[in-house]
């Protein structure tokens, strides 16, 4: 499996929703929910700065007993992030969201954030390697395999 990056990108599109680190948490989650994804990038005067997530919500607002309405992205969100470029494999993706616990990263170019690929989006194009490398294997068996 070859794909990078940059074509899980292409199929899906390359929108990132972003938030302040000065928002409150609530504002964050509306977005998230308006938006209908797990995660938003941290962005402060054009860098990125933090990710935050549904975990980091559940961790660190519910659980302590604070409200969304009271509490700053920037004092719960996750730092330093952890990014991928266009050019990353969908292996080296899935080893950094396995080693560090995330289900979604950034995908930087220079210092623009040019994407956000998840877990979900991982997942579906290994499986969809995996379908075309069976369509071929099929077809060689069968003899229709072009030479």
């Amino acid at each position: 499996m070859s794909e990078n990056v940059r074509a899980i990108l292409n199929n899906k599109g390359r929108a990132v929703w972003s938030v302040s680190p000065e928002q409150a948490v609530y504002d964050a989650l509306s977005l998230m929910a308006e938006k209908d994804v797990g995660a938003l990038a941290v962005v402060w005067e054009g860098r990125l700065v933090g990710m935050f997530s549904e975990r980091d919500y559940a961790r660190k607002v519910i659980l302590t007993g604070r409200t969304s309405r009271d509490v700053r992205v920037s004092e719960i969100m996750t730092a330093p992030v952890i990014t991928v470029t266009p050019d990353s494999t969908i292996e080296e993706c899935m080893r950094l969201m396995s080693m560090h616990r995330v289900r979604h990263l950034p995908v930087v170019e220079g210092d623009t954030v040019a994407g956000m690929v998840s877990i979900g989006d991982l997942v579906n194009a290994v499986i969809s390697s995996q379908a075309h490398t069976i369509r071929a294997l099929s077809a060689y068996i069968s003899g229709g395999y072009p030479a």
